[in-house]
């Protein structure tokens, strides 16, 4: 997995500036998994039908994941960022963009859902928006997959399947594909993945 182009990095030999001092990726690694395999043990002991999801909630999943190893875990970031030649959301407009994200997608949500294809189309609509925005200088991808499977859950629904874009793949592809599409407000390509990923009930 290729990673991000970040001018004036500070990044050395690929792991960023961190609280335990680690240099090795392998290592860095392991210790951001194992934070984001407590963050989502947590969260889910704590998951409530009135848990509310909004910025608020998904700086809290990356805090709790991340917390012990960088010191901006759970906060925007404050560096441009782009991968393969797609660039994010300036950081300078991350706040704004951030709090639209809230009020015009994430305040709606609904508590209880009437049928699965909803819940599908949320969560696609939320999982490529949220990775479109790109609010953190790293751990993007697991905190999203960590909402979508929290919005999951509280539906009544197991785990999504996200095992295949992990992979150097056709559904990676489409992955990266529907992230991209959330620039020109098209969700399709996310929201017929998510509707393979989530399992019935």
């Amino acid at each position: 997995m290729s990673r991000y182009d970040v001018p004036n990095s500070e990044s050395e030999g690929g792991v960023l500036t961190n609280k335990l001092g680690v240099t090795d990726v392998i290592v860095i690694g392991k210790e951001e998994a194992k934070g984001f395999a407590q963050a989502e043990t947590i969260l889910i002991e704590e998951l409530t039908e009135r848990t509310v999801f909004d910025t608020s909630y998904i700086c809290r999943i990356h805090k709790l994941a991340l917390e012990h190893v960088y010191a901006f875990a759970g906060g925007l970031r404050t560096v441009n960022m782009s991968k393969g030649g797609f660039l994010f959301p300036a950081a300078h407009i991350l706040t704004q963009t951030f709090e639209s994200f809230h009020q015009e997608m994430l305040s709606p949500l609904p508590h209880v859902y009437e049928n699965r294809a909803q819940l599908v189309t949320d969560i696609g609509t939320i999982h490529s928006e949220l990775l479109y925005i790109h609010p953190f200088r790293e751990g993007n991808g697991r905190t999203a997959r960590i909402l979508a499977n929290m919005m999951a859950y509280k539906a009544g629904y197991d785990t999504l399947r996200f095992n295949p874009v992990m992979e150097s793949g056709e559904k990676r592809k489409e992955y990266i594909n529907g992230v991209q599409q959330a620039l020109n407000v098209n969700y399709k390509p996310m929201i017929q993945l998510m509707e393979e990923f989530l399992p019935s009930k």
